[in-house]
């Protein structure tokens, strides 16, 4: 099956001469609602991983992947301040709305310039990149909250094993600094761990909340970098725990609800997000890159299947005709909106199990899901 079979269309309808807007009213883009840079960076990212799957015949969709990229690399550019960090959220006029600085968006930033400037060949594009990655570096030092500082160590992780001597760094950036800021991400995330783990709790926090599988991941990929045992201890030992948590029957998968998440006592069924659904298809991605585990690799089937209709209801969340996905999973059905967070979680899904060889025609699964459901 060609990767084409999975459209692009409803992200490009998402997009804008600015960027990506953050929400929809079905399909239709809200754009009083504006902008995030969180959106944009992810999209970032979505479009280097589909580039790096798509082949020279996919020739019309790379260009257009391509005509988004520049949109996304451009807002990142514009939304980073003097200091290195981002304004996260915009108006549709594009003034800035009133916030606090968040560690998760300068986190997410950082991984997607990091991701453009080891994959990115074109030079102008590339120059781009790593002017936004090492004004992020700078300020990520100051990264306070466990996924901002996940975020950070998978970044330099990222960077350190890709690197050929510090001529394939940015300027300014060194191996010896990347390291050193990599070991205290990295401290602090095993310290959390050390702190809250229990016989019967093997968590970062006393609640598991969002994004759960950036922790694990981090790990994994520093683990991939310097090969030391504690890391893949805790990482694999959270890991699997996060995995008894996101799973019911027969091993469907099932994101911990946002209506209350999940401590020791207790757990949130509902209101399921496809980002904490495509956070544990990428930790589980690394997961099988770093220990070989077909365990993991199968992980990132089941998340994949998620958003075909493998759920708490049996019913598809996403449409491969246009690449959209409903906002999230309700005891009533899903949420008929397909804001950005949304379709980049499902496209990003999508483009993990492709990376990991699972090419099943996800327009017959699609269609199979809708019968089965009705």
């Amino acid at each position: 099956m060609s990767p084409s079979v999975v459209k692009f269309d409803h992200l490009e309808r998402m997009t804008d001469d600015t960027g990506l807007l953050e929400h929809s009213l079905g399909r239709i883009p809200r754009r009083r609602e504006g902008y995030s840079t969180d959106d944009n960076a992810r999209a970032i990212w979505l479009c280097l991983e589909w580039l790096d799957l798509l082949g020279d015949d996919a020739l019309d969709e790379r260009r257009r992947l391509i005509w988004l990229l520049d949109r996304y690399l451009a807002f990142l550019l514009w939304a980073q301040r003097e200091d290195g960090w981002f304004q996260n959220n915009f108006y549709f006029d594009r003034t800035p709305e009133s916030e606090t600085r968040s560690d998760d968006c300068l986190g997410r930033s950082l991984w997607a310039t990091a991701v453009a400037y080891v994959q990115l060949g074109d030079m102008a594009r590339k120059r781009v990149a790593a002017e936004i990655l090492r004004r992020s570096l700078a300020a990520g030092r100051e990264l306070r909250f466990l996924r901002g500082q996940a975020w950070g160590l998978a970044t330099c992780g990222l960077l350190l094993n890709e690197r050929s001597g510090d001529s394939a760094l940015p300027s300014g950036v060194t191996e010896d600094g990347l390291a050193e800021l990599a070991n205290t991400f990295e401290q602090r995330l095993l310290a959390a761990y050390r702190a809250h783990r229990t016989e019967d709790w093997r968590w970062f926090e006393p609640q598991i909340t969002y994004a759960n599988g950036l922790l694990p991941w981090a790990l994994f990929v520093a683990y991939r970098y310097h090969g030391k045992r504690e890391t893949l201890q805790v990482a694999k030992e959270s890991f699997d725990f996060l995995l008894t948590k996101m799973s019911g029957r027969d091993g469907v998968i099932r994101p911990v609800g946002n209506r209350g998440w999940c401590d020791a006592e207790r757990r949130a069924d509902w209101d399921q997000q496809p980002i904490d659904v495509m956070k544990l298809a990428l930790a589980a991605r690394e997961a099988y890159r770093a220990t070989g585990d077909e365990a993991y690799r199968e992980v990132v089937r089941r998340c994949r299947n998620w958003f075909y209709g493998d759920n708490d209801l049996g019913t598809p969340l996403a449409d491969p005709s246009d690449g959209s996905c409903c906002d999230g999973l309700n005891p009533d059905g899903p949420n008929p909106n397909r804001g950005a967070e949304s379709t980049l979680s499902y496209l990003l899904t999508e483009a993990i199990a492709r990376s990991l060889g699972f090419e099943e025609d996800v327009e017959n699964r699609f269609d199979r899901a809708v019968v089965s459901h009705v």
